[in-house]
């Protein structure tokens, strides 16, 4: 397994491209969000690709990199909520919200299927 192979993950490359597209929306949201509000956001949203960097580089079986994924799939649940918190407060527009929110469902998707794969691979 090569150090890089993360980076070719398709789930990877989504998350990372969304949490880049957070993480400068964050930076908009108003002063008085920026320590708690958009610090979560940016933390959680890169998260999700931190930890699939990790669990790859660093797992020791299927079940190791079964639990990095399991982290990145609670951190973009975990996004949804402050997503759902920033549109309800007016920080973002309601198609804004919509489009970040299906985004989230669907690496979670992504998220759970290679998880199951990997659960698969760590019974054989």
């Amino acid at each position: 397994m090569d150090a890089n192979g993360f980076e070719r993950m398709e789930v990877f490359q989504r998350a990372y491209k969304l949490s880049l597209e957070i993480h400068r929306a964050s930076l908009k949201l108003p002063k008085v969000e920026q320590y708690c509000l958009a610090a979560q956001m940016r933390r959680a949203s890169k998260s999700i690709p931190a930890n699939l960097a990790e669990g790859y580089a660093k797992r020791a079986s299927q079940a190791e990199f079964n639990r990095f994924v399991q982290m990145a799939i609670g951190s973009a649940d975990e996004m949804r909520v402050w997503l759902r918190y920033c549109v309800d407060l007016g920080y973002i527009g309601k198609d804004e919200w919509t489009n970040w929110k299906a985004e989230y469902v669907e690496v979670a998707k992504m998220l759970t299927g290679l998880s199951k794969a990997a659960s698969l691979k760590s019974d054989v």
